[in-house]
């Protein structure tokens, strides 16, 4: 069995593993040959990785994560156990198990889980500030950032829920469809104006330049993420 791993040289005698960074997912011509691919990576690390391979128009397939970010939401929300645990499963023949991990795009780019440009964008930007040192990794720069940030989130939310050109959506809150603009899930294509064509959005944790005024967001597609 033929498997991809992006972002770590990973080892298996019961695999024939390639071994790709991610700078060099570009290369990729097709991933017929690949029964999984492995991403060694955080939430940043698999968007973008599935960006490169969606805009390829390849067919994608199951993805194994090895979560060495810094929070990791998928792995997460998918409750995935450590990838040597299923690299086991998988040499011993053993029934393997996914789930669907829908995945969206803003223009060019995508995203599976968060995007906006609100107090999302603010933590985002002062918690990478805060990436040095002891709280280089790990969620402290994020819990650190949050308490920082608290008294400007508490004032300035109210104003950006009512705001056309704010927007906030993450998708595991998919229980409150729409509240002002904060949105909990994408159903249909739509369309935001921000009256501007040079904007900072956050894309699961990564900070990205839009230079459009439109933003057009749709779910474009799936992925399988390995669970068990």
């Amino acid at each position: 069995m033929k498997i991809l791993s992006i972002g770590a040289k990973i080892e298996d005698n019961h695999f024939d593993i390639v071994t790709l960074m991610f700078g060099e997912v570009e290369k990729l011509e097709t991933l017929e040959a690949f029964r999984y691919i492995i991403i060694s990576g955080g939430d940043g690390a698999i968007r973008r990785t599935i960006k490169s391979l969606h805009h390829k128009k390849c067919t994608i397939p199951p993805l194994i994560l090895n979560p060495v970010g810094s929070f990791n939401v998928i792995a997460k929300l998918h409750k995935v156990p450590h990838y040597t645990t299923l690299l086991h499963t998988l040499s011993q023949q053993k029934e393997i198990v996914t789930k669907l991990q829908k995945y969206y795009s803003l223009n060019d780019e995508i995203f599976l889980f968060s995007a906006g440009n609100m107090g999302d964008l603010q933590h985002i930007f002062l918690a990478e500030t805060l990436r040095f040192g002891l709280l280089k990794k790990g969620v402290a720069k994020y819990l650190l950032a949050g308490l920082f940030l608290l008294p400007v989130h508490l004032i300035m939310t109210p104003f950006m829920l009512l705001s056309p050109r704010r927007f906030f959506i993450f998708t595991p809150a998919s229980f409150l469809s729409k509240f002002g603009s904060f949105r909990g899930e994408i159903k249909e294509p739509f369309t935001i104006d921000l009256e501007n064509n040079y904007n900072l959005v956050e894309l699961d944790g990564d900070i990205t330049t839009i230079q459009e005024s439109k933003l057009h967001i749709a779910p474009v597609g799936s992925v399988k993420i390995v669970t068990q």
